[in-house]
């Protein structure tokens, strides 16, 4: 079965996230057409407000992405970017039914809100995002 080519799209995760980091690599080794862009908020040499014009702790709160046109998208829609340029893509309009979208949402902020929490990195009973540098 031949996917349809679709534009290119970034994605900024945090490399310090290891389920993060996780699904990222699963997500590049389903990426055939080499459509997406992966990029580490984590590094170094990331700079937010040049690349996306959002703060570094904007994008530590949920996942962006970046669609063609320079729009930013965050949360489940980021996934369904990723997704719809996978194997995988037959499953994106799935995640658009109304209480798919709901249930989506509610998890996956669920998960933001606590992936520091969830991913061991949180030190002495606070949980705080890591300061910019």
């Amino acid at each position: 079965m031949k996917m349809k080519k679709l534009p290119p799209f970034e994605v900024f995760f945090d490399g310090d996230c290891p389920l993060c980091t996780k699904e990222i690599g699963f997500i590049r080794k389903l990426d055939q057409s080499g459509s997406l862009i992966f990029t580490d908020i984590s590094a170094l040499s990331f700079n937010s407000i040049e690349t996306t014009g959002q703060s570094f702790d904007t994008l530590m709160t949920e996942i962006h992405g970046k669609l063609n046109d320079g729009r930013l998208v965050s949360g489940v829609e980021v996934f369904r970017q990723l997704y719809s340029r996978t194997f995988f893509s037959f499953l994106v309009p799935a995640t658009r039914i109304w209480g798919m979208r709901h249930f989506l949402h509610w998890a996956y902020c669920l998960f933001a809100k606590n992936r520091l929490r969830f991913t061991g990195r949180c030190k002495d009973k606070s949980c705080s995002i890591p300061i910019s540098t």
